[in-house]
């Protein structure tokens, strides 16, 4: 695979990082459903194998399980490749009740950063990321104060910053350098094209893009029955995309992109996470896998291309759809 510089970091990654969201497993507010640990060792181990060179988590999936899980995969893992790098999240905390909040504050991000370390087995972060932000006052300066001196300290390589729009970018970057930011993009999320993008361009931030296929609705996997039958737990069940009236819609969208991804031998999945790479600012996008099948049915994305024509193609059914409203 072609790697691409990451903001202004000294990493070059892959089009395509292995998402470590639904491994987290359940037991918690936004989980997928039960996941069996090993399907989750072999599906890293198999993104591995086909070229990806980091994986992406946080300390709330799970509540703390995925990064477990990415450090028993990485200490089994016997292929050709180098280790990858491991970026992770803080500020969602949970209590004895398994509730999570947001916290911001320096003291809490310091004992979440050294328990991250901990679960991930290793002396240093590659990116540590602020999760999500809050709107209390001086919380953002606070927490992005605490990431860079937790870079200065050697804890972390580098730091970036996952769902904030540009004031919230603004103000982390008066403080110190963003590596990047990592906002939901696909083609049924395209709220950032219209500043975050922009600013991320002119300011040298990297972007790396998460839920491209929005969270398996995309994938050509999904039906009305199995969005119908989710486990209690997925959290997808309280998901507008994955209800009527816009279930209708999305799946006829999946009949689109699986029409251009049969022209190539690709998955719908495949053509929807190329669209998301096809934007210039996008660095590269976090795609996730529950199984070493469902890695081999996305990896193809990373170096698939779409034509100006298939993107016209695409955007004509949104078209379609405006006009019928």
């Amino acid at each position: 695979m072609q790697t691409k510089r990451l903001g202004n970091s000294d990493m070059h990654i892959t089009p395509i990082g292995f998402g470590a969201w639904a491994i987290g497993g359940s037991g918690w507010s936004h989980a997928w459903g039960a996941q069996d640990d090993s399907d989750s060792i072999a599906a890293i181990h198999r993104a591995l194998d086909l070229g990806v060179n980091w994986i992406d988590t946080a300390a709330v999936y799970g509540l703390g399980h995925s990064e477990e899980v990415v450090a028993r995969a990485l200490s089994g893992y016997s292929g050709r490749r180098s280790r990858p790098y491991v970026f992770t999240k803080c500020s969602q905390v949970w209590d004895d009740r398994r509730q999570v909040t947001t916290v911001l504050e320096a003291s809490s991000i310091r004992r979440e950063c050294e328990a991250s370390l901990r679960r991930l087995r290793s002396d240093v972060i590659d990116l540590y990321q602020i999760h999500w932000p809050t709107e209390r006052s001086g919380e953002i300066e606070e927490a992005w104060t605490t990431l860079a001196e937790l870079q200065r300290e050697g804890k972390v390589r580098w730091i970036g910053v996952s769902n904030f729009d540009v004031a919230q970018l603004e103000r982390a970057r008066r403080i110190a350098p963003i590596t990047s930011l990592q906002p939901p993009y696909s083609l049924l999320r395209r709220k950032i094209e219209g500043e975050v993008l922009p600013y991320c361009a002119t300011h040298g931030i990297g972007v790396i893009a998460y839920s491209p296929m929005l969270s398996g609705l995309l994938t050509g996997a999904m039906t009305r029955e199995r969005a119908r039958n989710l486990p209690p737990d997925d959290w997808r069940r309280r998901n507008a995309e994955f209800q009527e009236p816009r279930l209708s819609r999305n799946l006829e969208l999946v009949e689109r992109l699986r029409a251009i991804g049969a022209r190539h031998g690709v998955s719908p999945g495949e053509v929807a996470i190329a669209w998301t790479l096809r934007h210039p600012t996008v660095t590269a996008a976090i795609v996730g896998g529950r199984s070493a099948e469902q890695v081999e049915g996305v990896i193809a994305a990373a170096d698939f291309r779409l034509s100006e024509d298939e993107v016209a193609e695409i955007e004509s059914f949104f078209q379609s759809h405006a006009e019928a409203r």
